[in-house]
């Protein structure tokens, strides 16, 4: 059975392009999300401070610090020299 997108469409009939669009619509979808989230909880931050907390969520991730799925850890360094 094919996944399809919630506009109907077959996911297996993406083209690599469109989905990888997707992907990162979704990353930007995302992204916004918890600049919201950081803007509701931080109401006294300014855009500034909010960028700031933003940029260390993206790369401290909380919660997800090995990953966002169950799996072998890989050491990213060791493959990228």
């Amino acid at each position: 059975m094919q996944a399809t997108g919630s506009e109907g469409y077959n996911l297996g009939m993406l083209s690599t392009r469109e989905a990888f669009r997707t992907t990162l619509d979704l990353f930007g979808t995302g992204v916004d999300l918890m600049r919201q989230n950081l803007r509701r909880n931080h109401p006294e931050a300014n855009e500034d401070e909010i960028d700031r907390k933003l940029r260390q969520w993206l790369q401290e991730r909380p919660g997800a610090e090995s990953g966002d799925c169950v799996g072998r850890l890989v050491d990213m360094s060791a493959r990228l020299g």
